[in-house]
């Protein structure tokens, strides 16, 4: 009996990128699933007509190879900026309980912001504002730099910590998070 490892080993491509290429497209189409099975009848005619779109406007300037290329290529980095950006202000927190806080004390301690600059506001969308994201999840992200000292000033006034940090800082706190869950995980699998 041939393990997976055994059959792809002549084929290192498969096991480096067909996992990021499977996921995006698992969620595509689960996507398209829910849209159809709940009949959620609009948004699925609004993801339809991004396809059509996308396929009419490529469709003209590729063939139908490098458009699947361009595609899920695409996807695949658009899947893991989203993963980065938005786990950098969840994973890193320390949330081991549900501690009988008020609603807005919770949001605070479950996230925190990065720092506010052009590049940091272009590059996450302005969901560098985590926490205004959490307090006010309907406002229009290009308003969030608008009412972040208004909260600051109101977590100071009742001593709740507003947590920010560089850009960088907040990637390599995902890492160090990971890094202490999979020892966790060996720790409980090796039954220490």
């Amino acid at each position: 009996c041939h393990s997976i490892w055994d059959m792809t080993s002549d084929n290192k491509f498969s096991l480096t990128a067909l996992p990021p290429l499977l996921i995006p497209t698992y969620f595509q189409c689960h996507t398209f699933y829910i849209a159809y099975t709940k009949r959620y009848w609009a948004d699925l005619a609004w993801m339809l007509t991004f396809y059509i779109r996308f396929f009419f406007t490529y469709g003209a300037l590729l063939e139908i190879k490098s458009l699947l290329a361009y595609f899920f290529i695409f996807r695949m980095l658009e899947s893991s900026w989203f993963v980065w950006v938005s786990q950098m202000n969840h994973i890193p927190m320390d949330i081991y309980y549900d501690n009988n806080l008020d609603w807005a004390s919770t949001q605070l301690q479950a996230t925190c912001n990065v720092e506010q600059s052009l590049f940091n506001d272009w590059f996450t969308g302005h969901l560098n504002f985590q926490i205004e994201h959490h307090l006010f999840p309907t406002m229009p992200r290009h308003n969030y730099w608008k009412v972040a000292p208004l909260v600051k000033s109101l977590c100071a006034k009742h001593g709740i910590e507003y947590q920010c940090k560089p850009l960088l800082t907040a990637f390599a706190d995902i890492v160090h998070s990971l890094k202490n869950s999979g020892e966790l995980w060996l720790d409980a699998y090796l039954h220490k």
